[in-house]
């Protein structure tokens, strides 16, 4: 399949390899691929992200990720789902960190050192690259883009769609300001 990206999208991948190594962490996972995608410049998902006001947003997605990252990954309707249960996902987060430091329920670090090498991609960006690659081809494109990874992330539940749903940046947003009405293909 990766023969099939575009340079923005194997651009996208690496990205999200660079910044699993740089935390340290085991796996790319799809909230890697967001941070790689706002690391971006010129290609049809960043015009998409600027054209969605991603600019003046850029930090707050990340402030968004790193606080989701600080409760084990859990989504807010996830958190939301367990507080109906009775389970208070703040007050077990502050008493882990408590006893273990901030960030302890991060994954990825716990007393493992730092892995060396590139970074396995865990099951959620599997799903997403592969997310990526039905989307190209359902919309009659022959190669994986950047923009491809972008709506797969806001197709797929979780903290990366989350947060961009969050700033206005939805599947129906992002399908608008590039392919305008449905048809016609932006750039």
């Amino acid at each position: 399949m990766f023969e099939r990206f575009t340079k923005d999208a194997r651009d996208v991948v690496k990205g999200a390899v660079a910044h699993v190594e740089g935390v340290g962490a085991g796996t790319v996972d799809p909230e890697h691929l967001l941070l790689a995608l706002l690391d971006r410049e010129g290609s049809r998902a960043s015009f998409a992200l600027a054209a969605l006001g991603s600019g003046e947003h850029r930090e707050p997605v990340r402030q968004a990720l790193r606080e989701a990252r600080r409760r084990a990954g859990l989504s807010r309707a996830e958190t939301d789902a367990l507080a109906g249960l009775g389970i208070d996902v703040p007050e077990i987060v502050a008493r882990v960190e408590e006893v273990h430091g901030v960030g302890a329920m991060s994954g990825g670090r716990g007393g493992r050192g730092r892995r060396t090498g590139r970074g396995s991609f865990g099951k959620g960006a599997r799903d997403v690259l592969q997310g990526a690659l039905r989307v190209a081809v359902a919309r009659g494109d022959r190669h994986i883009g950047d923009e491809h990874i972008l709506l797969a992330l806001t197709a797929r539940p979780g903290v990366p769609a989350e947060v961009l749903a969050d700033r206005g940046v939805t599947y129906e947003s992002v399908t608008r300001v590039l392919y305008g009405g449905g048809e016609a293909k932006a750039g």
